[in-house]
């Protein structure tokens, strides 16, 4: 399902002249019922390394979105769910319209190391990069030492081995969810016109690949424990069908065979 079509000002509002401006760095946190994590994961993110951290609650029935205004995290409420995906769009968004020029995504579910951030700045601040991924399985033995469950840890593999052959890239994890992403790369790629649910991410990839943004990764640790938000088998199947498939349609795209308006600028 796509989103409405929104324009952005390309260009955020500044102060001096263009040497003298910072990079400006904003970290989203997509949530979804994340008040026992919330707080220790926000406490893990360098502050000297981020401008702003914006909070998207979809709707959240728990104490999310009290608890991120405790902790003066900005907060935009949804007030009908519209899924992880709808939650991103809101995210880079609202992060856009506050210039940003590197987005860092860190789910709040504290899966993924805050104190990363500015390696995952780095290459994009130093113009070597337009995504930077947080990759679980760049280390060999790091994802299952942390308690990736195996299942995942092979279907992770998998379906990275076949969006590298669509893509040609070399990656080592195309499904983490920590990535950082350039102003240029969140202006150019149409992501509102990118499903609602999970597979946002993986459409997200494909198009800044085809259109030929710059993407490296960093190691990053995860962990894994009972408060963390994850996806189960069964979601995980559909999952992986919908990466397929939205694969499949990138390669009938570039084929012009059958043309999306996802894969347009």
């Amino acid at each position: 399902m796509e989103g409405p079509d929104v324009s952005v000002d390309h260009e955020p509002e500044t102060n001096g002249t263009d040497s003298e401006r910072r990079t400006k760095v904003i970290v989203v946190m997509p949530a979804r019922q994340a008040a026992e994590t919330l707080e220790a994961t926000f406490a893990e993110i360098p502050q000297d390394a981020v401008d702003e951290v914006i909070l998207v609650d979809d709707s959240s029935t728990d104490a999310t979105v009290d608890l991120a205004r405790s902790l003066k995290v900005d907060v935009v409420w949804h007030p009908h769910q519209v899924g992880y995906g709808g939650n991103q769009k809101t995210c880079y968004l609202e992060a856009l319209q506050r210039g940003a020029d590197v987005v860092v995504m860190l789910h709040p579910d504290g899966q993924y190391e805050p104190g990363l951030i500015p390696s995952m700045i780095k290459p994009i601040a130093d113009g070597e990069a337009d995504l930077v991924m947080g990759s679980r399985l760049l280390v060999p033995g790091w994802a299952l030492d942390a308690g990736m469950p195996r299942w995942k840890f092979v279907a992770n593999r998998f379906l990275t081995t076949i969006q590298n052959r669509i893509m040609g890239t070399h990656l080592s994890e195309a499904h983490t969810g920590y990535r950082a992403y350039s102003r240029e790369l969140l202006l150019t790629v149409p992501f509102l016109r990118n499903s609602l649910d999970f597979v946002f991410d993986a459409e997200l990839l494909y198009q800044a690949s085809h259109m030929g943004f710059r993407i490296e990764e960093v190691p990053a640790r995860c962990r894994y424990f009972d408060e963390m938000s994850s996806v189960g088998f069964n979601t995980g199947v559909v999952y992986g069908l919908k990466t397929l498939w939205a694969g499949f349609r990138l390669v009938l795209h570039r084929n012009r065979i059958l043309p999306s308006r996802k894969y347009v600028k």
